[in-house]
Parts: structure tokens; C-alpha cells; sequence
């Protein structure tokens, strides 16, 4: 018989640290123990993307993103199907995506931008966690991420901030900041949060996984 995972949200802004968190949590955390969806994964391709009035492509809406795919995955590793997602490759269009393989795990991070604006994910979340982080430190970070590892160019970049991000942050994110069990300060790092946070899920998770036999983590 196979227990239901221990299913925990990972939200915050653009450039906040929710993928650092989660790339921390996986290397702390038994192997086995966590599996990871990113909502970055799930973006629609670029002929469905809304265009602003300048004509550039606003990937920062809920609509740019196939939420419902999201939560259907989240249920089907909920019964211990494995997952097949092509990996999103930003402004990287000649780069061939990877093919991510998602195995089913007893705690299973789901982590984005709008992952608490979509009513039945957030609802079927056991724990969920907000990133604080300043927002001007949140635009250093994302302009040396952007910069450096998707392609883009300054202008861009801070265009993006200005008429995407922060509406979208304001108005599809903070909203639901208060429904958050737990908030994570990552202003200079992580070390405090860390332990805290993982050692909370591995205990919630066992209990969840209580008078399973084929446990073995």
C-alpha cells in the first residue's frame, strides 16, 4: 500500500530564492525522500502568450502558465505515477529541452510564481511556504540570473520588472501571502530556515507514510 505523499507549496516573488530553497531541501533530505514540480515547466508555448501594448510577450500572468496540467501531475504523482515533463527553456529557443522524469516520493515540492493563485492547488497543499525577500533584491537577483543564464539583455530585463513582474507579484501573489503556514527569510541566506523547514517535512511526512510498510527512507 502506498501512503499519500506530504504535498508542501513553495511560493514567492521573482528572484526571491523558491529554486534555491528547493535545490536545498533536495541535497539536505534523504535520497528518495522529495521530488520536485516546477511551475516553470509548465508554460504554454509563445503563440498562446498574451502581448502587451508594446507589443512584448507577458509571461507573468497566470494565463501563461497550463496551472490545471500542473495540478493533474501533482494528483498522478499523488498515486504514484511517474511524470514525463519537457523542461521550459526560457528565451533559449535553439536549445533542445530537456526531458525531466519525475519520480514519485513521500514529500513532493511544488514550487512558482502562481502555485497559491490556482484555488485547487493551493487547497491541496499539506504545508505551504512564502520566500520573503526584498523586492529590489529581488530585482538585483533576477537581473544577474536573467543576464547570465537566460539571455536576455538589461533593457529587457528591467522592462519586464516594471510592467510584468511587480503587477503580476502585487496582484496574482501577495494576496495570498497571509494563507501561508510558514515564510522563510532569504535576505542573506538560508542557513537558519533550512534545517527547521526540512526536518518539519521529513516529520510530517512520516507520519503521513505511519503503518506503511513499504517505507524504507
Amino acid at each position: 500500500m502506498r501512503s499519500r505523499p506530504y504535498l508542501v507549496g513553495i511560493a514567492g516573488g521573482s528572484g526571491s530564492g523558491k529554486t534555491t530553497l528547493v535545490r536545498a531541501l533536495q541535497e539536505r533530505m534523504p535520497e528518495g525522500a522529495v521530488s520536485v514540480i516546477s511551475q516553470d515547466d509548465y508554460y504554454h508555448p509563445i503563440d498562446r502568450q498574451v502581448v502587451d501594448p508594446r507589443g512584448r510577450v507577458n509571461f507573468d500572468l497566470p494565463t501563461a502558465v497550463d496551472l490545471d496540467r500542473l495540478y493533474e501531475d501533482m494528483e498522478r504523482l499523488s498515486r504514484g505515477e511517474v511524470l514525463l515533463r519537457e523542461e521550459y527553456t526560457f528565451n533559449q529557443h535553439d536549445k533542445r529541452p530537456r526531458l525531466v522524469e519525475v519520480l514519485p516520493a513521500p514529500v513532493v515540492l511544488v514550487e512558482g510564481l502562481f502555485v497559491l493563485h490556482h484555488a485547487a492547488i493551493r487547497e491541496r497543499f499539506d504545508l505551504r511556504v512564502y520566500v520573503e525577500t526584498p523586492e529590489e533584491l529581488q530585482l538585483e537577483r533576477r537581473l544577474k540570473r536573467d543576464l547570465e543564464e537566460r539571455g536576455y539583455g538589461p533593457e529587457a530585463v528591467r522592462y519586464q520588472w516594471e510592467h510584468h513582474v511587480l503587477p503580476a507579484y502585487r496582484e496574482y501573489l501577495l494576496p495570498y501571502r497571509h494563507l501561508c503556514d510558514m515564510h522563510v527569510v532569504n535576505h542573506t541566506g538560508l542557513d537558519r530556515a533550512l534545517p527547521v523547514l526540512a526536518d518539519h517535512m521529513l516529520e510530517r511526512a512520516r507520519a503521513h507514510s505511519a503503518g506503511v510498510s513499504s517505507v524504507a527512507w
